[in-house]
């Protein structure tokens, strides 16, 4: 998988974009601002407005360079396998969290929020456009439902992550409609709920699948 200058350098600039918006933004920030809120959408810590730039290098940079060094540190070179599925993987990947940092920004500009369930939307947004790419995974261990199963069959992966990309979906399209039509104090359990399902339900069909195609050798 080359790197190129040209492919990457849109996604160097949705990862400076927030920067840029908080240079935009720095004079009017006070000394302390909020750093995180309760699913009320209400302060509930605080911090120097130094530790937003350390959060931006924790958001979009980490993961931008993550993105670019799993391929390298892939022992299976499976990942390069997917070739130009996985830049757009890498695209997705930088841009929600890029968006997620934008939010954060303004949020805490903002000192406050009248829908704590903003936050929600592009998490919903990424479970959908994640289950579109999980058919295409291959096995690998850094990416996918990784589970004992999962690594030892490539059946039982495949089958998995198709199951996966599916429940993700549906997943995620709870979510956003949840974010927007749910009072905060009931969507959070939704929320949970749904990453509960999303997260447990592949794990154990893997399980099975294993174990019901071991049955069949």
């Amino acid at each position: 998988m080359k790197l190129t200058l040209k492919k990457e350098l849109p996604l160097i600039g949705i990862v400076l974009a927030p920067f840029v918006y908080l240079a935009i933004i720095w004079n009017t920030l006070p000394d302390k601002v909020p750093t995180h809120w309760n699913y009320k959408g209400e302060i509930d810590k605080w911090g120097d407005k130094y530790s937003l730039i350390i959060l931006l290098f924790l958001l979009p940079v980490l993961v931008y360079v993550l993105m670019l060094v799993i391929p390298k540190i892939d022992p299976k070179k499976k990942i390069e396998q997917m070739g130009g599925k996985y830049y757009q993987l890498k695209f997705i990947m930088v841009l929600f969290i890029s968006t997620l940092a934008f939010i954060i920004l303004h949020l805490t500009k903002n000192q406050s929020t009248s829908s704590p369930n903003l936050i929600y939307i592009p998490i919903g947004v990424l479970f959908i456009a994640l289950g579109n790419y999980f058919k295409v995974i291959q096995p690998n261990y850094f990416i996918g439902i990784k589970t004992p199963w999962t690594l030892e069959n490539k059946e039982v992966w495949k089958l998995t992550h198709t199951l996966a990309g599916k429940l993700w979906i549906a997943g995620g399209l709870i979510i956003v409609i949840g974010s927007l039509v749910m009072a905060s104090s009931i969507f959070i359990y939704v929320f949970g709920g749904v990453i509960a399902i999303i997260s447990l339900v592949p794990i154990v069909y893997s399980y099975f699948k294993f174990k019901e195609l071991k049955k069949q050798d």
